[in-house]
C-alpha cells in the first residue's frame, strides 16, 4: 500500500470519528452528526488508528517530501492515541465535549457550501442528536477537573443562544424545515439547560488535577511539536526571554519619556492603554488594521497574497469564554469559499461600564497593529489559506502550534524590521506582546510540570503583564486544557528566526527575505524541524 493511500485511510477514519472537523474542512457526508468519545465508541477507532500507524511504519515514501508527510501524520496519530488514552480530555473536560457540540453548529451556520435547506436539515440532525450527545457526555465524565468545569459552564449560556440563533436564521432560510427545526432547537436548549445541573455538580466535586506532568508534556514537545527541548530547558529559555524583553521595554520606555528615564514601562503602558476604541469602533478599527498590514505585505512583496477575504466580526456569545481577546478561524480545507474569520471579543454591553472600560484597555490603539497583522497579514490567515491550497492532504489538514503561533509571532518580528509600525508607541507595545508570550512559555511549563496553581497564575499574569483580572483568568483557563500550545508562540518564533540564519548563509548573497517566506510557507503548519528537513538545513 502506497503512502497516499494510507493518508486517504486516515483521513477517511478522522473524519467519521470527528464529523464536526469534517463540517469545518468543508467535507460533506457527516453534517448531520456528532462524534462520541466514550470508550466503547473510541475502542474500534482508537484500534484503527494503530493499524494505520502500523501500515505507515512499514510504508516506503516516494521521495524527501512524501517523507516529511509520512513523519507528520505518524506523529499525529501518536499524539492522537496519547491524548485519548493517556490525557483523556473526554473522562475530565466537559469543555471538551461542549466545544464538539456548539462548534458543529456554528461551523455549519457559517458554511457557504450548503444550500439553506442542506444546512437545515444538517442542523435538525445534529440538534435531535444533543440530547444523547450530553447523555453519553455524563456517562463518560468519570473525573471532572474544576477549572474545565467553568470554562464549561461559561460556555452553557452561549450554547443556548447559538441553538435559537441557529434554528432562526436556517428556518427563515428554509421555511420547509422552519418547523422540525424550531421543535429540535427546544429540545436541544431543553437538555443544555437541564445539564446545567450536572455542571454544577461537578464544580462542586472536580479536582484541581489539570496538569498532565513533566513526562506527559516532554511527550508533546517532542511529537507534537518535533522538538528537542525538554520541559526544563524550555523554563530557562523563557526566563532569558522574559528578561531580555523586559530590558527592551525599559529602553523603549525612556526614549517615549522623552529620555528622562523617570517612568516606568508598566505606568506607560498603563497610560497609553487609556487611548482605546469604543465598543461600538472596535470591529472596524482591527478591520482597518487588517487592510493596513495586507496592503504593506503587497506593496513590499514580503509573501505571496491568497485570493481569499478575511472577514472581521464579534465573537459569538458561545466562544467568548475561551477567546477572552481575539482569534482567528481559518477556512476548510475543501471548502470552495475561501473565506477566513477573526472575531474580536466586544466587551458585553451588559457589564458594568467600569468593567467593559477595562476590557477596553486590552484592546488599546497601539496595540491593533500587532494583533492584526498576527492574525491576517502576513500571519495566520495568509499562512493557513496558502497551506489549505497545497496538494497534500497532510499539508492542508495538519499543523502544530509551535509553526502556526510561530509564524505569526515571527511576523510581528519582521514587520517591525520592514518598518510597519506606525509609532514607537506601535512597537513599544509589540515587545508588550512578546513578554506576554515569554510569559506563556513560564506558566504553560509551570502550570503543568512545576507544581504552579492556578491563582498563581493569574496574579503573575495581573502584577507583571498588568492585564485585566477577568481577562487573565480566562487567559489561565485555556493554559490549563490546552498543555504545551501557550509556549509556541516564543519558541516556534525562536526556531524560524534560526532557520531564517540558517537560511540566509546557505543563500548567501542570492538570499531575500521573500525567498525564504516562499521556501517555508509550502510546507503549511508542519513542525519547523520537518521543514528544516526539507529545506536541506538539517541541524
Amino acid at each position: 500500500m502506497s503512502f497516499r493511500d494510507i493518508e486517504k485511510s486516515f483521513f477517511d477514519l478522522y473524519w467519521h470519528m470527528d464529523p464536526v472537523a469534517a463540517t469545518q474542512a468543508g467535507v460533506s457526508g457527516h453534517d448531520d452528526r456528532y462524534g462520541r468519545f466514550g470508550a466503547a465508541a473510541l475502542a474500534p477507532h482508537l484500534a484503527a488508528l494503530k493499524s494505520i500507524a502500523a501500515a505507515l511504519e512499514e510504508s516506503n515514501a516516494a521521495d524527501l517530501e512524501e517523507e516529511i508527510d509520512r513523519t507528520a501524520l505518524l506523529n499525529e496519530i501518536r499524539v492522537s492515541l496519547h491524548r485519548f488514552e493517556k490525557l483523556k480530555p473526554q473522562a475530565k473536560n466537559p469543555e471538551f465535549w461542549l466545544s464538539h457540540l456548539l462548534g458543529g453548529l456554528h461551523h455549519l451556520l457559517l458554511s457557504a457550501d450548503r444550500t439553506p435547506a442542506e444546512k437545515a436539515a444538517a442542523a435538525i440532525g445534529r440538534l435531535e442528536d444533543i440530547p444523547a450527545f450530553l447523555d453519553d457526555l455524563k456517562a463518560t465524565l468519570e473525573e471532572p477537573v474544576r477549572v474545565f468545569v467553568e470554562t464549561a459552564l461559561r460556555m452553557s449560556e452561549g450554547g443556548r443562544l447559538l441553538v435559537k440563533e441557529l434554528a432562526a436564521a436556517l428556518g427563515a432560510q428554509a421555511p420547509m424545515h422552519a418547523t422540525r427545526l424550531a421543535a429540535a432547537a427546544e429540545q436541544a436548549s431543553a437538555a443544555l439547560f437541564k445539564f446545567d445541573s450536572n455542571l454544577e455538580r461537578w464544580l462542586e466535586m472536580g479536582t484541581e488535577h489539570f496538569a498532565i506532568g513533566e513526562e506527559a508534556f516532554d511527550f508533546l514537545l517532542h511529537y507534537q511539536h518535533a522538538l528537542r527541548d525538554t520541559a526544563p530547558e524550555l523554563w530557562r529559555y523563557g526566563l532569558r526571554l522574559k528578561e531580555e524583553v523586559e530590558a527592551d521595554l525599559v529602553r523603549l520606555a525612556t526614549r517615549l519619556d522623552g529620555g528622562g528615564g523617570g517612568k516606568p514601562w508598566p505606568e506607560l503602558v498603563d497610560k497609553l492603554r487609556a487611548d482605546h476604541p469604543s465598543s461600538n469602533e472596535l470591529v472596524d478599527a482591527y478591520a482597518k488594521e487588517m487592510a493596513r498590514a495586507r496592503d504593506f505585505v503587497a506593496e513590499r512583496k514580503l509573501a505571496p497574497i491568497p485570493k481569499a477575504p478575511l472577514g472581521v466580526i464579534p465573537t459569538p456569545a458561545f466562544m467568548r469564554p475561551v477567546i477572552p481577546y481575539a482569534a482567528y478561524d481559518s477556512p476548510g480545507a475543501y471548502s470552495r469559499d475561501r473565506t477566513g474569520w477573526f472575531y474580536v471579543t466586544v466587551p458585553d454591553s451588559r457589564l458594568p461600564s467600569a468593567q467593559q472600560e477595562r476590557i477596553l484597555r486590552d484592546h488599546c490603539r497601539y496595540e491593533l497593529a500587532a494583533t492584526a497583522l498576527h492574525e491576517g497579514y502576513p500571519g495566520h490567515h495568509l499562512q493557513l489559506v496558502i497551506a489549505k491550497e497545497l496538494p497534500s492532504h497532510v499539508r492542508k489538514n495538519l499543523w502544530t502550534p509551535l509553526t502556526v503561533e510561530g509564524w505569526a509571532l515571527y511576523c510581528e518580528d519582521m514587520m517591525g524590521e520592514e518598518g510597519f509600525y506606525a509609532s514607537d508607541e506601535e512597537l513599544f507595545f509589540q515587545r508588550v506582546h512578546l513578554l506576554w508570550r515569554a510569559m506563556r512559555i513560564l506558566l504553560d511549563v509551570g502550570l503543568h510540570t512545576r507544581g504552579m496553581t492556578r491563582d498563581q497564575a493569574v496574579d503573575q499574569m495581573v502584577n507583571e503583564l498588568h492585564v485585566e483580572r477577568g481577562n487573565a483568568e480566562a487567559e489561565v483557563r485555556r493554559y490549563c486544557a490546552w498543555p504545551a500550545y501557550q509556549l509556541c508562540y516564543a519558541v516556534g518564533r525562536r526556531e524560524l528566526l534560526r532557520l531564517r540564519d540558517d537560511f540566509r548563509t546557505a543563500r548567501g548573497p542570492a538570499f531575500t527575505l521573500r525567498a525564504f517566506h516562499d521556501a517555508v510557507l509550502p510546507y503549511g503548519g508542519l513542525p519547523v524541524s520537518l521543514i528544516r528537513w526539507g529545506l536541506g538545513l538539517g541541524e
